[in-house]
């Protein structure tokens, strides 16, 4: 997150950082854009409450981070994580070079995740609210 940083600041961020994206995103982007898994959207540095995330799928609440050497030891991943998964969503991890050295298996786990039925889904027709 970055401090004082408004929605507008994120959207910012988040073009920016799609402008500049490593060989690794643009590598896995390749793979995840135009709805090829499963048919599921995902959306690339794209801000989610008060982060700009990697890559998400809206829909189902699964975020795919891509973490090189600068996160080996960050604590503010953690606390990241944390308020993603309070929100509802799912996050993976995944260091740069398995993009690379296994990519198959890579996108499987992404795929069984965007698959995996919610664990606590809302009985049929109901949603959550008491209208």
């Amino acid at each position: 997150m970055v401090q004082g940083v408004g929605v507008k600041g994120l959207t910012g961020i988040a073009r920016r950082l799609r402008k500049h994206s490593t060989d690794t995103e643009r590598h896995l982007w390749r793979h995840l854009r135009d709805r090829q898994i499963e048919g599921f959207k995902f959306r690339r540095q794209q801000a989610v409450g008060r982060y700009v995330v990697d890559f998400v799928n809206l829909e189902k609440k699964v975020i795919v981070e891509l973490d090189g050497r600068q996160h080996a030891l960050d604590p503010g991943d953690k606390i990241r994580d944390e308020w993603l998964r309070a929100e509802g969503y799912k996050v993976l991890r995944f260091w740069d070079n398995q993009v690379f050295s296994n990519l198959k298996g890579f996108l499987e786990t992404i795929r069984d995740v965007i698959l995996t039925p919610h664990p606590d889904p809302l009985p049929q027709g109901e949603r959550g609210n008491n209208f």
